[in-house]
């Protein structure tokens, strides 16, 4: 049963994920009682304060229950960010599309008055160099998306916030740059074993600026994004999108540099443009395309991702500043993260298959995407 002495009873979906555990537990110390709803088991400890229910977002009666007795919900899953993960269009659709429709059809059956919807920079980027863009700039349309991830999280924003002053219920929406922090589960990990098993052989985009957002960073503004929904803040929020980051524009393989020497590997030196690598990702999507039931590898890179960490793209977090009082602490400090592994002994620790074993079946896949084509090409007579 869950307890009602605390403060208020906030929500967190996804909230056995990374940032929805890191969420969760600040709500905690800030004398919050805690419901952590996802599909995954919690890897971490469960504090007091802190319940967790097992469901799914795309079971309405299953989201519709746990939202019993609610004051604020923070949308935080989703899936198809990154990997192959990508490449699965019903399932991304399923959870990002019905999902967060489900989450809006429960606060209101509940009369729960606070949504904030954790949304991405890819609902305004596609590929295209932004610098210091911000909210006045349109929706990406959604025939321009790379990945169905972005376009399927821009659709579930638009949801959110059309929601806002209907039943009571104020929304508003987060978009978050890339997350970070000791711990991460996603990016970091997949990152770090390429450079262990020696794949990262080369840097791309030359000199262009990305922006990262810690996960301490992250949870302060969700916190002040649930408090400007609030009556209390005559709700400054709702309706209302605001980009977060740690403010501090950085080169993506400049931002990792601290992490990959300082568990002694070497930085590449080989820089290859953009358009190439983006090429390749593009041909490695459609190989995974015809080849996924018999071997679902994880590509190497998607076009999404090439875009991400290849191209410009920053945004202000002025409008974040001045209406929610967002002020981030950490600024790509990638400090802890390096603490962590070395803790966890990754200092010069190679795995043990061939250095080049993911990459020659990147390659042997290749070439048979390209005799497919070529069989199909006209013979010179």
């Amino acid at each position: 049963m869950r307890t009602r002495g605390a403060l208020e009873v906030h929500l967190v979906t996804g909230g056995c994920g990374y940032p929805g555990y890191h969420l969760g537990k600040k709500l905690v110390e800030n004398g919050h009682q805690v419901i952590l709803f996802d599909l995954i088991q919690l890897e971490w400890p469960l504090l007091d304060g802190m319940t967790v229910i097992q469901g799914s977002i795309t079971n309405l009666d299953e989201v519709e229950e746990s939202f019993k007795g609610v004051n604020c919900v923070y949308h935080m899953a989703s899936y198809g960010m990154s990997g192959r993960e990508q490449l699965n269009k019903k399932l991304i659709e399923s959870v990002n599309i019905g999902g967060t429709e489900n989450v809006i059809k429960a606060c209101m059956k509940n009369k729960i008055t606070r949504l904030v919807y954790t949304s991405t920079y890819n609902v305004i980027f596609g590929g295209q160099e932004i610098k210091d863009g911000d909210d006045s700039l349109p929706y990406l349309p959604l025939n321009q998306h790379p990945d169905h991830y972005s376009r399927t999280k821009s659709i579930a924003e638009k949801k959110v916030l059309a929601a806002n002053g209907t039943d009571g219920l104020c929304t508003c929406a987060l978009r978050l740059a890339g997350v970070y922090g000791p711990g991460e589960k996603r990016h970091i990990p997949r990152t770090l074993g390429y450079v262990e098993q020696g794949l990262m052989i080369m840097t791309y985009g030359g000199g262009t600026l990305q922006d990262f957002l810690h996960v301490d960073n992250l949870v302060q503004g969700h916190i002040l994004a649930g408090q400007a929904l609030s009556a209390e803040r005559e709700c400054i929020a709702r309706g209302q999108a605001y980009f977060l980051s740690d403010g501090a524009p950085v080169n993506t393989f400049e931002f990792f540099r601290p992490l990959f020497e300082g568990l002694g590997y070497k930085m590449p030196k080989m820089t290859l443009p953009v358009s190439v690598v983006y090429f390749i990702a593009f041909l490695t999507e459609w190989i995974h395309y015809f080849v996924a039931r018999v071997y679902n590898f994880q590509p190497l890179l998607t076009r999404t991702e090439v875009f991400k960490t290849g191209v410009t793209h920053y945004f202000s977090i002025e409008k974040a500043r001045k209406q929610l009082g967002y002020n981030p602490t950490k600024q790509n400090d990638i400090s802890e993260v390096l603490k962590f592994y070395l803790d966890s002994g990754h200092h010069k620790i190679r795995k043990e298959k061939s250095p080049f074993y993911d990459f020659m079946w990147n390659v042997i896949l290749f070439c048979v995407f390209v005799c497919l084509i070529m069989s199909f090409l006209p013979s010179v007579k």
